[in-house]
């Protein structure tokens, strides 16, 4: 996947820090008729939601209010809402939106965010004076937080909880319980048994205390369960056949490509499966990369899967948010959380140093309790062990071994593993720079990406199709082909069905070719869309019409561009020799270079049944 995330670096102007955004406020007249209050209403272990409430106590109006505190270093404001949030240093200062500052006698106002690590506000002002008491009600303070639940009893539709008791100085009056973020029941006992879930299916469950003053504490750690039966067939109709797309995450911006697309092209009710790229590798960890588009991007009803438009409190929005709906839509979709890529497989190298430690970081972000029921596994796309992509890897033949091997004693069982790999199947080349054989045990299946052969990255040519299936006469180098680089995986002991064939959803191309057959001599790459050399099939398909096929692929002879690219027939081959193979089935990327009517999707889902 060479051209994978230079589509995204365009995009990075987008993302500003939000103290950028708003002016700088100053305190309105000090306040000795009101109160400034402060709560935790989530804590997901690296982050929290905190909301501040600011009461009126006096007899006359309250024109504007400003709410002044301290973090310690390390704690931040990440966004916020219904207040202008601005920082200097680790002080933080909140002031009135034109539409909520004027308070009543007893009128209170509430404004919320979103913030990272672990510290509590301090030095509270609210208009320069007192806060009355500070962050918190002195006569009595909010809960702590209960006990992380423990499941029994597990079934196909049901799991009892148990948790220990929260503490408060007047008493706890009840508990809420979260599924997956959301409330879905408040009881006045320590468990709780959840009923109506989906066989075979993941559920995140916290836990929220509630004392007599109706003050909610921090929520518990969470826990994931998974309930029993549904099926490991993920499509009955084609024999257990994997239908894999990958969907990026940047798609959201330029491209205007959506989760709701995939409903909308019909794509959505032919595969099996969706890799969400790309979560990024830092300091040896994993991390979400753009928040803004994974969980905080607000969706109107008519860009909503479900039709309903996301609202400014709920817990969850973006792309995390209408993958949920997807799946509800569609039950038999699972949905693997990619990390590495092109770009960001540079931090592979640190991971493998401490593969426990990256494990564990991954099932962290997977199980976050906002989302963890989204995700049904990881896929780990490093480009490539022991050998060169964009930056090179020196960390040994057995080192992608030993990170899979981790991911799976980390997820186990319940969860999915996989992993995109090279598909160079040369003598010496990048399938023989690392241990794939042996780390197939620990995997379901490998995305070998038999695509990005040959590319206008040589300028001058030859011109040779990017993803052919088979060698022929004249290709530019031995063993750059789908059907060698399965050949070799399968003698190093890789099973057929752990297998998935690539294909790709575009073109790559040159400009100032004289002549239509392969072979021939270019000047530079062909203009594309996004990027010179390369360009989505649905453009392809009217701009640029397949006039001959070479090694099982299409290739496009127009003016003086020479463009390699697959059809729906070429697809329709290709998945014919993947049966005969006996392959888990096939995956590409990505969905946005499909026809608006999904015709690559449609050709995959009818190749494989």
């Amino acid at each position: 996947m060479r051209f994978r995330h230079r589509a995204a670096a365009g995009f990075a102007t987008l993302l500003l820090p939000f103290a950028g955004l708003v002016g700088l406020a100053s305190p309105a007249e000090a306040a000795t008729s009101a109160t400034a209050t402060f709560a935790k209403t989530q804590d997901w272990g690296s982050g929290f939601e905190g909301k501040w409430t600011v009461k009126n106590t006096g007899d006359t109006t309250l024109s504007s209010w400003t709410v002044e505190w301290d973090y310690p270093s390390g704690t931040s404001v990440t966004s916020a809402w219904d207040a202008d949030v601005t920082s200097s240093g680790t002080h933080w200062t909140a002031k009135n939106k034109s539409w909520n500052g004027t308070l009543a006698p007893g009128a209170s106002v509430s404004f919320g965010f979103n913030g990272a690590g672990s510290g509590s506000p301090s030095n509270c002002k609210l208009n320069g004076g007192s806060c009355d008491g500070g962050t918190t009600n002195p006569s009595d303070s909010a809960p702590s937080a209960p006990g992380t639940p423990t499941a029994s009893g597990v079934t196909d539709t049901s799991v009892k909880l148990t948790w220990s008791a929260a503490t408060d100085d007047k008493g706890v009056k009840n508990y809420d319980v979260l599924r997956n973020g959301t409330k879905v029941a408040t009881v006045t006992t320590t468990s709780y048994t959840d009923t109506g879930l989906t066989a075979g299916t993941s559920y995140s469950y916290t836990v929220q205390a509630r004392d007599t003053a109706d003050q909610t504490g921090p929520v518990s750690g969470a826990l994931s369960v998974k309930t029993t039966g549904g099926t490991t067939d993920p499509d009955p109709g084609t024999g257990g056949k994997v239908k894999l797309g990958y969907f990026t995450e940047w798609g959201v911006y330029g491209r205007n490509y959506h989760v709701k697309n995939l409903v909308t092209s019909g794509s959505a009710s032919k595969i099996t499966h969706i890799n969400y790229a790309f979560g990024n590798v830092k300091d040896g960890k994993c991390v979400v990369d753009d928040t803004y588009a994974a969980y905080d991007k607000a969706y109107t009803a008519d860009q909503s899967v479900s039709g309903v438009a996301d609202t400014w409190d709920q817990p969850l929005r973006g792309n995390f948010n209408q993958l949920r709906e997807l799946k509800a839509k569609y039950p038999n979709i699972k949905v693997l959380y990619s990390f590495g890529g092109w770009t960001y497989s540079g931090g592979f190298a640190q991971a493998a140093a401490n593969p426990a430690a990256f494990a564990a970081s991954c099932k962290s972000v997977i199980e976050d309790p906002r989302w963890a029921d989204v995700f049904d596994g990881i896929d780990i796309d490093w480009e490539y062990p022991n050998a060169c992509g964009l930056t090179c890897d020196t960390s040994g033949a057995a080192a992608f071994k030993n990170l899979v091997a981790a991911l799976r004693s980390e997820f186990g069982s319940d969860y999915l593993v996989t992993a995109a790999i090279t598909a160079d199947a040369s003598s010496g080349g990048k399938i023989d720079a690392a241990d794939y054989g042996g780390a197939s045990a620990y995997l379901n299946w490998y995305n070998v990406m038999t695509y990005d052969y040959f590319g206008a990255w040589d300028k001058t040519g030859p011109t040779a199709p990017h993803s052919p299936l088979t060698s022929y006469s004249g290709i530019p180098k031995a063993g750059f082909n789908s059907a060698d680089a399965i050949a070799k995986l399968k003698a190093k002991g890789v099973p057929s069905n752990k297998l998935l064939l690539g294909i790709g959803f575009y073109g790559r191309g040159w400009t100032g070719v004289t002549q239509a057959a392969p072979g021939g001599t270019a000047t530079s790459p062909a203009t594309g869309t996004y990027e010179a050399g390369i360009e989505d099939y649905k453009v392809l398909k009217t701009s640029c019409p397949a006039t001959g096929t070479v090694g099982g692929t299409a290739y496009a002879y127009c003016g003086s561009n020479w463009w390699s690219y697959d059809t729906p027939a070429t697809i329709g081959t290709k998945m014919t020799w993947a049966k005969s193979q006996g392959l888990g089935g096939a995956f590409f990327w990505e969905f946005s270079g499909d026809s608006s009517n999904g015709e690559l999707v449609s050709a995959i889902n009818s190749g494989l049944s």
